[in-house]
């Protein structure tokens, strides 16, 4: 159980930490259980890039939509039926949250007839075994593995495996998905499970396949790393026809998809999180007919996918124009407008513009302008005391690295004029150690005087006087009075008569 805790730690992004934690405890305050369900769980298993989230609760799903909104997640999608619901949780975290189901089918092709039921009846209606497991997230059991058809062996074996022998003729989109997981992971179809699936395609099984079926097998092309490749393949195996009937890899714009591929991984580096998939279907689908890409778009489940396809051409156009105006007139004005587009419309435009002006600025906003805050002399500004902890830090060194960007500060020296009149004041210096010895005595001597005169004029003088007098007793005498006291005292003269001349008393002296 710990294993996988820690496996969701270590591989999950922070985004899609924050979803599950997110989606668990929604499901708790509707006091429903939850489960990480799953393609979600196959890549988690199996290292490869986790993608998107499937969430499965033991209820209706649907109660959580409210919620989810109110947290920041953005509806992409509902099926009624279903009880299930596409989200993009904060993040840009992609999932499904699912009620869990059992189906029966009557006939191949047609929609199931749909029951609530139990995690386990769940993950008996699914496809292969390698997604026929599931995660708990709930109290007391957070961690445990549920894989009732042993999906994991499967796993290390790199085996496709149907869970039973009707899979293809009750649901036969499995067959295009077959394909696109061999394509994928590079896993082999099980002995039997390539039986099946051979003669499900020459009994023509595809031809019931289901309008819901063949629109999220369209969307799931643009998710993958190497969405050419797989249309090939599709081609190949005659699925291709089957999505879309005028569909073929020559009405794909293979330069710009390579281009746009490339531009997504250079952003990705940069630690971008982005939605290329409606830029990757646009191009999927250039030269298609409007009639076709419209029957397309019809079929998909997500609506926001659509959406956003349907935008892409006119966002990036109006992005381009600012770009190309005043607003831009500067690389600061230009780095401020491209970080605050978003970052799908960026990829998008890079890769169709035709503007050069346009097209070098995007270059810059990726390479060189990103280069300039190197140049931010980081241990000058330590020694100035201009560090994270000062609040206006964060705005001072945004405004010296558009000074920087725009030319106005050109070398170190510049810099460190331009951040020496935001240095905070020194620290106060530390007190001087105490004295001692000769230096101390002498310092003692000298405040004696002053002692003297608080206690003549003062009452601190004279409440610390009975101090000082227990402290002598305990002491002893001072050495003056000790003397005083070991040599016999002079006795005094004879009291003169005041009447005696003061002429004989001088003459005595000076005989003396």
């Amino acid at each position: 159980m710990a294993d996988y805790i820690y496996m969701m730690e270590s591989r999950l992004t922070p985004d899609q930490q924050r979803a599950v934690a997110l989606v668990q405890d929604l499901a708790r305050t509707q006091e429903m259980n939850v489960y990480l369900t799953g393609g979600g769980i196959r890549d988690l298993i199996s290292g490869f890039s986790i993608r998107d989230l499937d969430f499965t609760v033991q209820g209706n799903a649907l109660k959580l939509q409210r919620e989810l909104e109110k947290s920041g997640a953005v509806l992409q999608g509902v099926d009624d039926d279903l009880r299930s619901m596409y989200v993009l949780l904060p993040g840009n975290v992609r999932s499904e949250i699912a009620m869990a189901r059992s189906e029966r089918y009557d006939k191949p092709g047609r929609p199931p007839e749909i029951a609530s039921g139990t995690i386990i009846d769940d993950l008996r209606r699914r496809d292969f075994t390698i997604n026929a497991m599931a995660l708990s997230l709930n109290p007391g059991s957070r961690g445990l593995l549920l894989d009732p058809f042993n999906g994991v062996a499967d796993i290390e074996a790199k085996l496709i495996r149907i869970l039973h022998n009707y899979a293809f003729y009750e649901e036969p989109s499995r067959l295009i998905r077959a394909t696109r997981f061999t394509a994928r992971f590079h896993f082999a179809l099980e002995e039997r499970t390539q039986a099946r699936f051979d003669a499900a395609r020459e009994g023509n099984y595809i031809d019931n396949i289901s309008d819901r079926a063949v629109g999220y097998e369209i969307e799931q092309i643009a998710y993958e790393e190497d969405p050419l490749h797989l249309l090939r393949l599709y081609e190949k195996e005659g699925w291709l026809k089957v999505l879309s009937p005028h569909w073929s890899a020559s009405k794909v714009d293979t330069a710009s998809l390579a281009q746009l591929l490339k531009t997504r991984q250079q952003m990705q580096d940069l630690g971008y999180t982005l939605d290329a998939a409606p830029a990757v279907m646009h191009f999927l689908a250039q030269r298609l007919g409007d009639r076709d890409v419209a029957a397309m778009q019809r079929l998909m489940p997500r609506k926001s996918f659509v959406e956003t396809w349907r935008k892409l051409d006119d966002d990036a156009k109006a992005l381009a124009k600012r770009l190309a105006g005043k607003e831009a007139a500067t690389p600061s004005l230009a780095w401020k407008l491209l970080s605050s587009a978003r970052p799908e419309t960026i990829l998008f435009l890079e890769t169709t513009t035709g503007n050069q002006s346009v097209a070098q600025k995007i270059r810059n906003f990726f390479t060189k302008w990103r280069q300039v805050k190197d140049k931010l002399p980081l241990p000058e500004m330590a020694e100035l005391h201009i560090t994270p902890e000062l609040p206006v830090y964060p705005k001072l060194a945004e405004d010296a690295f558009y000074l920087l960007l725009d030319g106005k500060l050109r070398s170190r020296t510049e810099i460190l004029k331009f951040l020496k009149p935001f240095a905070p004041p020194p620290p106060p210096p530390p007190p001087p150690p105490p004295k001692r010895g000769r230096a101390a005595k002498a310092a003692e001597a000298a405040a004696a005087p002053a002692e003297a005169k608080k206690g003549k004029s003062g009452e601190p003088a004279a409440i610390a006087a009975p101090e000082k007098q227990a402290a002598s007793k305990k002491a002893g005498p001072s050495v003056p009075v000790a003397k005083a006291l070991a040599k016999p005292a002079k006795k005094a003269p004879p009291a003169r008569a005041k009447s005696q001349p003061a002429k004989k008393s001088a003459a005595r002296k000076k005989k003396k």
